[in-house]
């Protein structure tokens, strides 16, 4: 019997032994292969979204609030200050409760032991493993007081959507520094830990919240905190990084630029891009408050940039939690009138003028009659009228005069990429387009005739920096203010009086497809330049909404207020002073007003 003890203890410190010799190295904590990450920042240089493996700042667990490393020892091992890496009695607990429950309900795994398998082994399920774990968590507890060791835990725990560490998860679910996370917050950060990916805030906040109130009982129950502080932090509302504003259409857009430009990526990038939060939050607010309690039209998008086109802000729908399709970059729709700034330039590029008549009358090309919006026909009318109350068989009457390939030229050179109708519907925007390009186009007349591209990335760190100013003149001075004439007169006296300021100068135009499908406002000031269209997505008729109604009337409504507090800038050719590509808006706090009902059309 002596015999078989004393081989047994050999054959015991030799398997130690050897498993210590194979042991990682556990002096390198602070190494750990990942993914590149990428970081976008706005204007201001802080953070809008982050893709990829997200790394935050190390943390000290003393220095956070007490209750953020209390809410993950009270759900994850709450005798942890009381064991030396391996918890016995937990260990007992939880094969009791498993009996009891009919399966796994609850793990024995200590911090440290996941501390161990997080930081240097693998996710394999093995005998070899787990003793490996308990020799690496006895280290540890040798090694580092209990402060250090959940330092290190709360560091290297994996919280989902590629936040490592709890810094970078409070950074990326809330917007904040994990020192500044408030119970609740805290509370949910440590039920991810069970579920990363399912419990996820933003994918999941139902269930985020359940498992947070959870974890809020276990710290009740620890005395950690009091059943009353629980209760109010429960009843607290979760606002996450991704709810107020929908940038992740900005930040979707911004992605695929970059991917195509650089394809795959093995290194982290910082990017710094042309987002503006103030004018987001507006934008987001502005269309929000439009669609409420409507069901047709179901959505909107709305898109904000500088003249040189940099863009400030983009609202691709109704809400991105629910669809992530961009109608702001990817929906192409047939804009209707706001297509007109082409055939009217084109028409000017060949000599005409403002003040030059046009025929407002009927006409039939091969079948086809197009009739005005109220059906009645004005006989001959300056051009400026004829704009300003977009009149429909005048616009296929000038089409024809300047040619349907100098108006398909003239949307080419402002930046239109999409497929354009080769007859003359093209002047009642037959072809479909998308809102941002649009937009672009009509920021050359902002810009005082310089053609754009619109962008969103200024710089990547150690990569690429923005240079030059586009693609150059596209436009003739003597036309930008031909055609700022018209433009203005629309808002002044037509068909967007909706989007009328007051006190700064606007211009734009309104586009309403056959049958109510689309609805467009398109228009800039001397300082902004921004397109709204409304619409369905299966392209169900809308209820008589034109683009002089809803559409002008959120235009007017976000300008508003974005330029509250900014300079007022002429419109180029209309005034002195040039377009600004640097707007930077007062920003008040508060949501703009809801847009009142209009009848214009």
């Amino acid at each position: 019997m002596a015999v078989v003890f004393v081989w047994g203890l050999v054959a015991l410190i030799a398997a130690l032994a050897y498993f210590s010799y194979t042991l990682p190295d556990v002096e390198r904590m602070a190494e750990s292969g990942r993914r590149p990450g990428i970081f976008l920042n706005d204007v201001g240089g802080n953070p809008v979204l982050a893709k990829g493996d997200l790394y935050g700042d190390p943390v000290d667990a003393s220095r956070l609030p007490p209750y953020l490393p209390r809410a993950v020892i009270a759900i994850e091992d709450r005798r942890f200050y009381e064991h030396g890496g391996i918890d016995p009695i937990g260990l007992a607990r939880a094969l009791w409760v498993n009996i009891v429950e009919g399966g796994v309900r609850q793990g024995g795994s200590t911090i440290t032991q996941q501390l161990a398998k997080n930081v240097f082994l693998t996710p394999e399920r093995s005998i070899e493993r787990k003793i490996r774990e308990a020799l690496l968590a006895f280290w540890l507890e040798w090694r580092y007081d209990k402060n250090h060791i959940i330092s290190l835990y709360l560091n290297r725990a994996y919280f989902g959507s590629g936040a490592y560490g709890v810094d970078a998860a409070a950074r990326r679910f809330f917007s904040k520094p994990a020192a500044e996370v408030d119970l609740w917050e805290a509370a949910v950060l440590a039920g991810l830990l069970k579920a990363p990916s399912r419990l996820s805030p933003v994918a999941n906040p139902g269930g985020a919240a359940e498992r947070g109130r959870l974890v809020l009982k276990a710290m009740a129950s620890a005395g950690f905190i009091s059943d009353e502080q629980a209760a109010r932090a429960a009843a607290s509302s979760l606002r996450t990084a991704t709810e107020p504003d929908g940038r992740g259409y900005f930040a979707d857009w911004v992605l695929a630029q970059v991917n195509r430009r650089l394809g795959m990526v093995d290194r982290d990038l910082r990017i710094a891009t042309t987002f503006d939060p103030g004018l987001q939050r507006l934008a987001a607010e502005t269309v929000a408050a439009a669609l409420a309690g409507t069901a047709n039209p179901s959505q909107a998008a709305l898109v904000a940039m500088s003249p040189d086109g940099a863009v400030r802000a983009m609202v691709g729908g109704r809400d991105y939690g629910a669809s992530q399709f961009n109608r702001a970059t990817q929906a192409l729709r047939q804009p209707g009138s706001a297509f007109k700034l082409f055939v009217y330039m084109a028409a000017l590029e060949r000599g005409l003028h403002p003040d030059s008549t046009v025929t407002d009358a009927r006409v039939n090309v091969g079948g086809w009659a197009p009739r005005n919006f109220d059906g009645r026909f004005r006989g001959s009318v300056a051009m400026r009228d004829a704009f300003a109350q977009s009149l429909n068989a005048a616009a296929v009457r000038l089409a024809d005069r300047a040619g349907r390939a100098r108006v398909a030229e003239a949307a080419r050179r402002l930046g239109i990429t999409s497929d354009l109708a080769p007859d003359l519907t093209i002047a009642l925007g037959s072809s479909a387009v998308r809102l941002i390009e649009l937009t672009g186009a009509y920021a050359a007349f902002a810009n005082g005739g310089a053609g754009v591209i619109p962008y969103g990335v200024e710089r990547i760190e150690g990569v690429f920096e923005r240079a030059g100013s586009g693609a150059g003149e596209a436009v003739a001075p003597g036309v930008v203010a031909d055609m700022n004439d018209l433009l203005s007169a629309v808002v002044t006296r037509g068909t967007g009086k909706a989007a009328r300021l007051a006190g700064r100068p606007a211009a734009g135009k309104t586009g309403t497809s056959q049958s109510f499908r689309d609805a467009f406002f398109v228009g800039f000031t001397g300082n902004l330049v921004a397109g709204v269209w409304v619409g369905n997505d299966d392209g169900a008729p809308m209820d008589e909404v034109t683009g002089g109604g809803l559409p002008a009337r959120i235009w007017r409504a976000f300008m508003a207020a974005a330029h509250e507090g900014a300079p007022v800038r002429p419109i180029p050719g209309l005034g002195s002073g040039r377009a600004s590509s640097s707007f930077r808006p007062k920003i008040t706090g508060e949501a703009p007003p809801r847009p009142a009902p209009s009848n214009d059309p």
